[in-house]
């Protein structure tokens, strides 16, 4: 009984090892010695014991529940883990150049990792009250992670606007949660799902409850500390932020809708269609008007978020499938674009669009690496992001909501030229201060590989999407 328990919780489990590990080594270390040469040793272990996890995740386990059914573990919220892992794989891979010269790199990793460890519970919670102590075990870190550049004040400013905002949609959420307790005298999903009402009152608790993971995804109108935390936070927690931390709130905020509140899905299905026009809207909008590059993906991520709301919004197999794979293909190609950034910054320091100018004379992979990722953020086939967005609108077909769908694919347009804008920068642009050679390493060097070896078979594979499928059905 103990070890299958213990099997249930075996990514938890592994995941407070590791950072275990990494605390028993700060305490351990010597103050003396070259900086650089400490935290080579320590991103090769981290990343070992990272990688070692995400093997782990392909070990089977059998369904089960803990902790009287508030904590369940099956194929799916596996496979969701393992997303999640893969994304920070990959993130600490990446900036590997950036970990190398801080002082304070034991201290990024188990604030990574306690955040990651936080989605992780919240992935697993079958009662609102273990997903919102989860949500904000994988939030409140990541607000001292965006601080983490100590030498700028964009940093501790975008810290600052992370950690009020948050808490305020903590806030709004925290109100939702307790008018769903004062109306049914349960927090079990389960148990939610049989008992909420169509009342007033309820449709106020639900509107707080999607208002407050609306702030979580930066859907619009909940969406304006996104750009200022993604531009000055460091680059890594920037990708973190819109992948990892975006995703995981994604995963729960479908179980929660298809799974505690389907009796309301009229109601919370109109709320679904009007933040994903506006965030589709707004978000590409914005991101026309942007000079830097982090706020261009910041502002293109608040895009791909109304998007993701199109096929959530389909309340089906078929799009809870389609929010899954999606959130794995925009694992791969936003990390991709975001490996290139900080890999960028890392070495130069630069991060306005017009600094990519000619960036194809100097680092033909940077550049292919970032095409390629934008390509498949904008959805151009054979790309994975194409299939995608495909799947998306067509689980939203399937309620005939062609006004949706149309607004869906004007904005796939607009989200096309803002990307080929930095394409064409790269590859036809000119400047006076043309982009220096960068030596990538061995550890950004894999990061990319795993970028876009997603981007370029995980669509044209139909499998991925198949057997994601089929564990929802």
């Amino acid at each position: 009984m103990l070890t299958e328990s213990l099997m249930l919780m075996k990514n938890e489990l592994l995941l407070v090892l590791t950072l275990f590990i990494i605390l028993v080594a700060k305490i351990a270390e010597s103050e003396t010695g070259d900086l650089e040469s400490r935290n080579n040793r320590l991103m090769a272990w981290v990343n070992g014991l990272l990688v070692a996890n995400l093997l782990v995740c392909f070990v089977p386990v059998a369904e089960g529940v803990l902790f009287g059914d508030m904590f369940v573990h099956n194929d799916l919220r596996q496979v969701q883990k393992g997303i999640l892992l893969l994304g920070t794989v990959v993130v600490c891979f990446t900036n590997a150049a950036w970990i190398r010269t801080h002082k304070h790199a034991n201290e990024f990793y188990i604030l990574l990792l306690t955040t990651l460890l936080g989605m992780y519970l919240m992935i697993s919670s079958n009662n609102l009250l273990m997903f919102y102590l989860g949500l904000e075990m994988g939030t409140i870190p990541l607000a001292a992670l965006a601080n983490f550049d100590l030498d700028r004040k964009r940093s501790s400013e975008a810290a600052m606007k992370m950690i009020m905002m948050s808490a305020f949609a903590s806030c709004i959420l925290l109100l939702g949660l307790s008018f769903v307790y004062g109306l049914t005298g349960t927090l079990s999903m389960e148990l939610l799902s049989v008992t909420f009402g169509t009342t007033p009152m309820h449709v106020f608790a639900l509107v707080l409850v999607v208002a407050g993971f609306g702030f979580k995804i930066s859907a619009v109108p909940f969406h304006l500390w996104t750009a200022d935390v993604y531009e000055g936070a460091p680059s890594g927690i920037t990708a973190y932020l819109s992948v990892v931390s975006k995703g995981a709130v994604l995963f729960v905020m479908t179980s929660v809708l298809y799974n505690a509140f389907p009796q309301m899905e009229p109601v919370w299905y109109q709320l679904l269609f009007i933040l994903a026009v506006a965030t589709m809207v707004i978000g590409n909008l914005f991101a026309l008007r942007q000079t830097n590059i982090k706020r261009m993906l910041a502002f293109s991520s608040i895009a791909q978020v109304g998007f993701i709301l199109v096929g959530m919004s389909a309340a089906s197999p078929a799009g809870a499938s389609t929010v899954n794979y999606f959130v794995l293909i925009y694992l791969f190609s936003n990390l991709g674009a975001f490996a290139v950034v900080s890999i960028i910054s890392a070495a130069t320091g630069r991060e306005q669009i017009s600094d990519y100018n000619g960036l194809y004379k100097s680092n033909p992979w940077l550049t292919w690496v970032m095409a390629i990722s934008l390509f498949s953020l904008a959805g151009i086939p054979p790309a994975a992001g194409f299939f995608a967005k495909f799947f998306l609108l067509l689980a939203g077909a399937a309620r005939d909501n062609w006004p949706l769908l149309i607004v869906a694919a004007l904005n796939m347009v607009v989200a096309l030229y803002y990307y080929l804008v930095v394409i064409k920068a790269m590859f036809t642009g000119t400047t006076d201060q043309p982009m220096p050679a960068i030596k990538e390493g061995a550890f950004p060097m894999a990061g990319m590989v795993v970028c876009l070896a997603g981007v370029l078979l995980a669509g044209l594979y139909g499998g991925v999407f198949e057997y994601i499928s089929n564990l929802i059905l």
